[in-house]
């Protein structure tokens, strides 16, 4: 299974004005990174995704288990 496989939630945050990327799977802070434009929210969304991982494997945690649709 990738490890890519989470959840990546992106909002228009009028406060921040910019799109606000989290990651529901992962517990602690709802948003994780931003950007500008749609494409820049995905593209930070994702490093910052890696970087997630990269952490929490460093520290030996459980990655948690993503939420997956399963399509009957």
């Amino acid at each position: 299974m990738s490890k890519l496989k989470y959840q990546m939630i992106i909002q228009w945050s009028e406060e921040d004005n910019c799109l606000l990327v989290g990651f529901p799977d992962f517990s602690g802070q709802r948003w994780r990174t931003h950007g500008d434009t749609y494409e820049l929210a995905v593209a930070n969304g994702i490093e910052a995704l890696e970087s997630l991982i990269i952490a929490y494997e460093a520290v030996g945690d459980p990655l948690p288990e993503p939420t997956i649709n399963r399509v009957r």
